[in-house]
């Protein structure tokens, strides 16, 4: 249970984030989630709390590729609600051009949010979680980061970049009481992802998915939000510095089972 945890999430809005709001609420965290508009932010707010009456959550929507804009919007948090217990870094872009059409400012541009805003999140909750001596950090990566993908460089290199500032700063704050962990999920149905494949008139599964990347599995929102929310209930302050590799339903289920019972089941911690 998360009761009286406050949990930043960014790209909080949809997809997996919405997910991992929403298993936040539902084991009782106070969230506070990141849009990239106001507008967007409140309007997942309404719906959250049309699902689940009476649930402690905001929204806020700070310039993610600034640190000043980052820092007022957690600052405020703290002030308001005393501490800062849990921040996912979960926004995020992606792109599919091939090298050939790859401008450097679409590199920048998918390397400044999912790279530098990462930065400038874990930079600006460092000083409530250093005074209270206490936080979880979640980085969400991507399955990527380890294999690659034909297209769209920036987007696995990014997330090569996510998993390194994971093991570094988990070995810096770890003595601190501070633990920071990743999640490297495969494909996972978004709408995003499904707007994806419409676009080209395919229909999303997991055999269309291996056949883009050698691995034909097609998680749900659901199935990572449920795995990311017990990474962050386990007690132990370790282990820290961990990449969980969720390639399938069974890698989601055993995550869960590790923070039930403690065991690390084979395939999901490297």
């Amino acid at each position: 249970m998360l009761k009286g945890k406050i949990a930043i999430v960014t790209g909080g809005t949809r997809g997996i984030g919405y997910a991992i709001v929403e298993k936040y609420l539902e084991n009782h965290a106070t969230v506070i989630l990141c849009g990239s508009r106001q507008e967007t932010a409140d309007k997942a707010v309404a719906k959250l709390k049309e699902a689940h009456p009476g649930c402690p959550v905001e929204g806020i929507a700070p310039d993610l590729t600034d640190y000043a804009s980052i820092k007022a919007a957690f600052d405020g948090v703290r002030e308001k609600y005393g501490r800062i217990d849990i921040l996912v870094n979960n926004a995020g872009m992606s792109s599919s051009d091939p090298l050939s059409a790859y401008t450097p400012e679409l590199f920048h541009k998918v390397m400044s949010l999912n790279v530098d805003a990462v930065f400038y999140c874990i930079r600006a909750v460092y000083d409530a979680m250093e005074a209270q001596g206490s936080g979880c950090i979640l980085n969400t990566s991507s399955m990527v980061s380890r294999y690659g993908q034909p297209k769209g460089v920036a987007y696995p290199t990014s997330k090569a970049a996510i998993n390194g500032m994971t093991l570094s700063l988990a070995r810096e704050l770890g003595p601190l009481g501070i633990r920071v962990n990743a999640v490297d999920p495969a494909s996972t149905a978004t709408k995003m992802l499904r707007d994806f494949f419409a676009a080209r008139g395919l229909e999303l599964s997991a055999e269309a998915i291996g056949r883009m990347t050698g691995t034909p599995s097609l998680l749900t929102e659901d199935e990572v939000g449920t795995a990311i929310c017990h990474l962050v209930q386990w007690e132990d302050p370790a282990p820290v510095g961990r990449n969980y590799l969720l390639r399938f339903r069974e890698d989601c289920e055993n995550l869960n089972r590790q923070g039930r019972d403690g065991h690390v089941y084979p395939g999901t911690a490297q």
